[in-house]
């Protein structure tokens, strides 16, 4: 668990660097403080993957029966979100930090159907990060609607999300956590 927790650090750490300590941020400069947050978050996401994967698993509540279809959906939606933060449509312009909502979305999702101490810890970590996240680029930085862009864009980023869905699912198949049975345990 301690691999796990380092990781997380290491990643809030990284992703809240130019909010909590902008001066430094600034000092360093727009490249190497970009390549310092990438080479954390690299870091981080290896040793929460290694610390979850080793993770002993100690049940702290039992997912609905059912609940995996809802958690289909949601993953869909992020991933959705997700890729619109790369998109010039009409829903950038609708929703202010489409990439850390579909972080949100993704940790509630994982919560629903993995109730052990190690999912608990990592998932509900990152969206509590994301929230944060959320709070203070409010609270510093005023939003400048974007225009709404083409229904194309949208369009396009569905179906990326939709591939990158059946990637994913397949992968965790591969696991041996079939995301289409509707219940994970």
């Amino acid at each position: 668990m301690q691999v796990l927790i380092l990781g997380l650090v290491l990643w809030t750490a990284a992703h809240l660097f130019r909010r909590v300590l902008p001066g430094l941020r600034a000092r360093l400069g727009e490249g190497p403080g970009k390549m310092l947050v990438a080479v954390l978050s690299l870091a981080a996401v290896f040793l929460m993957v290694i610390g979850y994967r080793r993770a002993e698993v100690d049940p702290v509540y039992t997912p609905m029966d059912g609940i995996g279809h809802l958690n289909n959906l949601l993953m869909l939606i992020a991933l959705f979100l997700f890729g619109v933060s790369h998109s010039k449509g009409r829903v950038k312009a609708m929703v202010r930090h489409p990439m850390l909502w579909s972080v949100v979305i993704w940790a509630v999702a994982h919560l629903l159907v993995n109730g052990d101490l190690a999912s608990l810890v990592m998932f509900g970590w990152l969206g509590l990060w994301a929230l944060v996240e959320i709070v203070l680029i409010n609270a510093q930085v005023e939003w400048k609607r974007p225009a709404p862009g083409p229904l194309r864009s949208d369009a396009i980023a569905l179906v990326i999300a939709l591939v990158l869905y059946g990637l994913i699912a397949g992968v965790h198949i591969w696991l041996g956590y079939n995301p289409f049975l509707g219940t994970y345990g």
